[in-house]
């Protein structure tokens, strides 16, 4: 198996901009808190004034306190204590504040990510895998967000301590001075270059990241298939080749971070020998300036005390850059990925649809097509279904039975043709009205970590809780629920693995019959189950399909010999409907796939099958078109 690298991530076209933009484009999420950035402004003011005091205490202390004797000894004590009280209060101020600021963008930031990811485009979730969208609107946004405003505090007050210091500094001899001013151009080539290498690393790091987290989300969701195939040194090398390449990406990332320091120092160092040289040359010139003990100790104090945060500024440029980018990051995926499309038609129009439709579905000449190369999953498909009817969709695998259920609740769009519902177009449905009135049972049931209550209600507005039994009794899973310590306050668990297929099947059933929609969609609902969970789906579908219009997809000839039409696709086209009994007379496809015990024997009785996307957004076909139980039709 291939140890392949990830791909390095194009660079934002935000990383483009200057820092100050960069910087106001995340403004909008941390600009609520007013009363918290004024706070922290002046509690970061009064720490880097009390940080140019210290050394401003030596001159007297020294000059009056020990060479004159003149200075009283109770101002000294008094003088540190208050000092640093005064400075560690400013500095606890600074920092809640700022962590308020922090955490108040951060809720913001990931709420308006959240909602994106619930009303995007269903394209996204083919470019990005589940861990991927995790990462950037759980971890990303939070390391970011402490990463930047944490950056931002040392930023402010090692800049206004620099300040200080420097007007002191000034104030006790400019001409040495002027030697310190050297250090600031120096620095800042210095956080330029830095700053450069590691935005570029800490992307590449980024990417990586992701691709080994998908790597692991792929290993626990393919367990048994690794394990039954031997996989797992494959696997292992895998990871492992993605595992080193992180590491030298961040070994790459911490050199060049880490090699800002010395270089500051050594300017630092440069500087400071200066001064002294020049400072012995003044005190020993009959015509310099002159200069006192403890004015001379201050001045080498302050000056050494611009080397700390001289230093962190230069490191601010890691963690800034590395908070920039996983921020950017979210911000991209809000500016790049569009919601659904709302409906063609003004909302006043679609205002006239009522709440619930009666479930008469037309589709006219409907053609998908997943990509630009390949056979359409539909080609020029027609197909009209009446209010309350029940039509079986069957035939080989990448026929297009699939595709044709997604159309319906739009969650693929047709590249041609119509799809109607009611004898309206579903496009100039408003989404959320549209997706109302079908509900959909499939093969890969999944269930939220909620309770049983919450998931069979799931997007009611407030749970019916003797609705929500009804429900378990009529999907047959009540004694099972029932019987459970809290009942329906049961709390599933991740995707309900405490339960089996058949209990998870009849708990989406369950949820179906809640939701009391008129269209009834059933993807290959029973195909891995065993006989005695079948008949007890078997019974709840027929329970749920009362009423209303149904569409099933199934292997199982008990699942559609019972349908009022059954309609046989094959290469995305339609190529015979009726009854049972009239297309078994008829001796073609239909039959042919119920006397076939695989499909690798209906494809080698009707041709090559098409392999065109079963599936929306192109996902593979189901793993039962693979599997299929010796009651298959095909």
């Amino acid at each position: 198996m291939s140890n392949r690298q990830p791909d390095p991530p194009a660079a934002s076209p935000a990383a483009q901009r200057p820092m100050g933009a960069r910087l106001a484009r995340l403004w909008m999420y941390f600009k609520e808190y007013r009363l918290g950035w004024v706070i922290a402004a002046v509690g970061t003011l009064i720490s880097a004034l009390t940080e140019a005091s210290v050394p401003a205490l030596l001159k007297p202390l020294l000059d009056e306190g020990f060479t004159q004797g003149s200075l009283p000894i109770w101002i000294v004590p008094l003088a540190i204590v208050g000092l640093f009280a005064l400075r560690g209060f400013a500095h606890f101020a600074s920092q809640y504040a700022l962590a308020r600021i922090a955490n108040e963008g951060m809720v913001k930031l990931r709420a308006q990510l959240f909602e994106r990811l619930l009303d995007a485009d269903l394209l996204l979730f083919a470019r990005q895998s589940a861990s991927q969208l995790a990462n950037t609107i759980v971890y990303e946004v939070q390391t970011g967000t402490t990463l930047l405003v944490q950056a931002i505090l040392n930023l402010a007050r090692d800049s206004f301590t620099v300040v200080a210091l420097m007007f002191y500094l000034l104030y006790l001899n400019w001409s040495l001075t002027l030697i310190v001013l050297v250090l600031v151009p120096i620095v800042g080539v210095i956080m330029k270059v830095m700053s450069r290498r590691l935005y570029r690393y800490t992307r590449l790091a980024q990417a990586t990241t992701d691709e080994l987290a998908y790597v692991v989300e792929e290993n626990v969701l393919a367990h048994r298939m690794v394990r039954l195939h031997g996989a797992q040194a494959q696997q292992a090398s895998r990871f492992d080749g993605l595992s080193r390449h992180l590491r030298n990406l961040s070994i790459k990332a911490t050199a060049a971070s880490a090699g800002a320091m010395p270089l500051a120092q050594m300017a630092a160092a440069v500087a400071l020998s200066v001064v002294i040289g020049i400072a012995l040359y003044q005190g020993q010139s009959a015509s310099g300036r002159a200069i006192t003990v403890g004015g001379f100790v201050a001045f080498i104090g302050a000056m050494l005390m611009l080397i700390q945060p001289l230093r962190r500024l230069t490191d601010v440029v890691g963690p800034v850059t590395r908070g920039l980018a996983a921020l950017e990051r979210g911000l991209d995926l809000m500016a790049e990925v569009l919601p659904e499309p709302g409906p063609a038609s003004p909302p006043d129009a679609a205002a006239t649809q009522p709440p619930r439709a009666r479930g008469e579905i037309t589709l006219d000449q409907v053609s998908v097509r997943y990509g630009s190369d390949g056979e359409p999953a539909l080609d020029a498909l027609s197909l009209h279904v009446r209010a309350g009817e029940t039509v079986a969709l069957v035939g080989p695998s990448g026929s297009g039975k699939t595709t044709l259920v997604n159309l319906l609740p739009r969650f693929v769009a047709p590249t041609n043709g119509r799809v109607l519902l009611d004898g309206t177009d579903i496009r100039e449905w408003p989404l959320r009205r549209l997706r109302a009135q079908f509900a959909m049972v499939s093969q890969d049931v999944t269930m939220l970590n909620d309770s049983v209550a919450a998931n069979v209600a799931l997007g009611a507005p407030a749970i019916d809780r003797d609705r929500v039994q009804r429900c378990l009794q009529d999907a047959n899973l009540w004694g099972h629920v029932g019987a459970l310590p809290q009942g329906i306050d049961t709390v599933l668990g991740h995707n309900a693995t405490q339960l089996s297929g058949g209990q998870r099947q009849r708990l989406a059933i369950a949820r179906a019959l809640y939701k009391d929609a008129p269209v009834l969609l059933l993807d290959e609902a029973t195909s891995a189950l065993d006989t005695e969970s079948e008949r007890l789906v078997q019974q709840a579908i027929a329970r749920a399909m009362v009423g209303r219009t149904t569409l099933v997809i199934a292997h199982r000839l008990s699942t559609i010999e019972h349908a009022d039409r059954i309609v046989v696709m094959e290469h995305g086209r339609i190529v015979e409907q009726g009854s049972h009994a009239e297309l078994i007379r008829a001796g073609g496809l239909y039959a042919r796939l119920n006397h076939s015990p695989l499909p690798t024997a209906s494809a080698a009785s009707s041709g090559t099958v098409s392999n065109s996307p079963g599936s929306a957004n192109g996902a593979p076909p189901s793993p039962g078109d693979a599997d299929v139980p010796q009651n298959a039709i095909f």
